[in-house]
């Protein structure tokens, strides 16, 4: 099938536009620059000239073809709520395009959603008042109308090589600054993780296998890695001391970061792993960030 793919020359993108194009799929994929087009027909992709505010490009790139992925979001953390909106607005703008076809949208959305004690779901719905909630409404939404919609949930750690705005890259670049690897309390709260070519594999299957409206996939590879271990990790190949803040203390130290050095959120993606044959067999997230990410910062 020809797939519309937003976020094409992103991270996940890149990974998910090659995983398309191995397995005998065509990909438009949503380019804003001319160096993004360039990327995509290099890659082997056609490339269609719009941005996530050109909602009239968005529907057209969505018309064109047999089916959506939308991984494209824009990463200003100084300006989240905002971007959380607009992804929801991003949403239902495809959305209306796809109204009365049977062609599957896939949406983006993360199991950061979620912070408790116990495991998350696929079948949990989130009650805390996060922006990013935005994304799954308007999926809903849009499920409501009669469309084909399956939300993905990525890990708050997506990693491997060529990750350099994500939560790794962040703490690493906080502890060289600072001088110290923190953690908040004793920090035993822990992240979900999911290597990039892992979630590339289930966007791919989840696409290819019949879903009903409005299912959550969980592209989690790892259920939980204890920030603690993280920060161990970066302690010791930096060089510096692992510290325990108080929650007061994180603040300063994180700044915008703080909600997610916070984050707990241990995710099962069993029910995913059993209905879309997934299975992930990439490094995990301890052995990017010894072999890829620290060994980049030395």
């Amino acid at each position: 099938m020809k797939v519309f793919v937003t976020g094409a020359t992103g991270f996940v993108g890149t990974a998910v536009v090659q995983e398309l194009l191995a397995n005998g799929h065509q990909v438009l994929g949503l380019a804003r620059s001319e160096e993004s087009v360039n990327k995509l027909i290099a890659a082997g992709a056609e490339a269609h000239r719009g941005d996530l505010n050109d909602f009239e490009s968005l529907k057209s790139g969505a018309g064109n073809c047999d089916a959506v992925i939308h991984l494209g979001f824009v990463h200003d953390f100084t300006r989240f709520e905002e971007m959380c909106k607009l992804d929801g607005q991003v949403i239902e703008a495809i959305g209306e395009a796809l109204i009365g076809t049977e062609k599957p949208f896939l949406i983006t959305s993360g199991t950061a959603l979620f912070s408790k004690d116990r495991v998350t779901i696929e079948t949990d719905r989130s009650v805390n008042p996060h922006p990013r909630i935005a994304t799954e409404n308007a999926a809903d939404a849009v499920a409501a109308k009669g469309v084909k919609v399956a939300v993905v949930r990525l890990s708050p750690s997506v990693h491997g090589k060529g990750d350099v705005i994500g939560f790794v890259p962040t703490l690493i670049r906080i502890a060289k600054e600072t001088g110290k690897s923190a953690v908040i309390n004793h920090g035993d709260n822990v992240w979900p993780a999911v290597h990039r070519l892992d979630a590339a594999k289930l966007y791919r299957l989840a696409l290819e296998k019949p879903f009903a409206s409005g299912t959550r996939y969980h592209a989690v590879g790892e259920e939980g890695i204890p920030l603690k271990e993280i920060a161990s990790l970066i302690s010791e190949r930096l060089d510096v001391p692992v510290v325990s803040l108080t929650s007061d203390e994180s603040s300063e130290h994180f700044g915008w970061f703080t909600h997610f050095a916070k984050l707990n959120n241990r995710t099962s993606s069993e029910v995913t792993k059993s209905s879309l044959g997934w299975n992930p067999e990439h490094p995990t997230l301890l052995d990017d960030i010894e072999n890829i990410y620290l060994a980049e910062n030395e």
